[in-house]
């Protein structure tokens, strides 16, 4: 291994290479051979996915000055050098799947960085000096540690693409709507209570995502200007053909919806009774009997749901995650002739469908 590492570096050297592929070679250090006399002056894209590297060297400015692509996905690096900084040309960084802690804040001296990718580390805030990276495109700090988000990220003007899934984040800055170029934010699996009220007032943020942020009570009123729909009910994939319990409330008997029986394991999505108990009155045949057994208050909780499974259409009513779609990717694309927005609304037939343009 050692010895086809050597000459592969020692080809690209002789020959000038601009890109450099070292994926997959159990490296542990990074190559000498790469930082003997001048370096590799001459190159611009270096892979070194699927290693063990656990630092990077302070001299990698000097000797790879003219880097501008810089792959490192799946190591255990821990600390980025200062020197990183350097790396004046740098274009693409991913970082991703690593051991992270910190990030320097003298990754903001990368005027020409655009892409960043950070996901899947154990960072728990990101330094301010990310806002200075103002030609920055591409955001993902996904699966880390994050509470907050910088304040002065909103100074990053060419972001369109902000991805922070599975992070700790309670709120979001308000300044991100001030991003002109922002096209697709996505925020699932966070802890959400709010979003900025200014959120979606660009035209240009045409996707967002805040599935499974289950304290998120409200959307700001111009998100509205999206379709709205719902990311999944929680229903397995096959029901099981194992007889069903029923419930009997007076004379009415309805059937229970097969995750009741399926409780005792971990990996089974059970979701709470109040939701279970809404979906089996809701799917009551003689409702006649049903309006009498509840107060008037439950029994229009039951009669209207929040929504609907875009997946399987199941009603929902005390979990709705949020999705957000562009008009034109829906199935109402070009229902409309007016430059408006639908927002889809069920009644409690599934038959019973109402269609409200809602102005941007």
């Amino acid at each position: 291994m050692a010895a086809e590492l050597h000459a592969a570096i020692f080809m690209a050297k002789q020959e000038r290479h601009k890109n450099l592929f070292l994926n997959y070679r159990n490296l542990n250090n990074f190559p000498v051979e790469l930082l003997r006399d001048e370096g590799m002056q001459f190159l611009e894209r270096l892979f070194m996915k699927r290693n063990s590297l656990t630092s990077l060297p302070e001299n990698l400015a000097q000797k790879l000055p003219n880097l501008i692509e810089l792959y490192l996905h799946s190591n255990n690096i821990a600390i980025i050098p200062q020197a990183i900084g350097n790396l004046v040309k740098l274009q693409s960084l991913d970082l991703s799947d690593n051991a992270l802690q910190i990030i320097c804040p003298e990754i903001g001296q990368l005027r020409s960085l655009r892409h960043l990718r950070l996901a899947n580390n154990q960072l728990k805030f990101l330094p301010q000096e990310l806002g200075d990276l103002r030609e920055l495109e591409t955001l993902d700090v996904s699966m880390n540690h994050l509470r907050t988000l910088p304040e002065r990220l909103h100074q990053c003007l060419s972001l369109q693409c902000l991805t922070a899934d599975r992070n700790m984040l309670q709120c979001l800055p308000r300044q991100l709507c001030l991003l002109p170029d922002l096209n697709e934010l996505s925020m699932a699996a966070n802890c959400l209570t709010s979003l900025p009220l200014d959120m979606g007032r660009s035209m240009e943020l045409q996707f967002v995502f805040v599935d499974n942020n289950t304290h998120l009570k409200a959307l700001p009123s111009y998100l509205y200007n999206k379709v709205i729909g719902c990311s999944g009910c929680g229903l397995a994939g096959q029901v099981s053909d194992v007889k069903q319990l029923c419930l009997t409330l007076g004379d009415v008997t309805v059937p229970l919806p097969s995750e009741v029986k399926a409780i005792g394991s971990e990996t089974d999505s059970v979701l709470p009774l109040e939701e279970l108990a809404c979906r089996v009155l809701h799917a009551a045949h003689n409702w006649t009997d049903v309006k009498f057994l509840l107060p008037k208050s439950l029994l229009e909780v039951v009669r209207c749901p929040l929504g609907h499974c875009h997946r399987c259409s199941q009603p929902m009513f005390t979990i709705v995650y949020t999705k957000l779609f562009p008009l034109r990717e829906t199935a109402l694309a070009g229902v409309h002739k007016r430059t408006t927005v639908s927002f889809v609304a069920y009644c409690c037939s599934s038959q019973c469908l109402r269609t409200f343009d809602l102005q941007g």
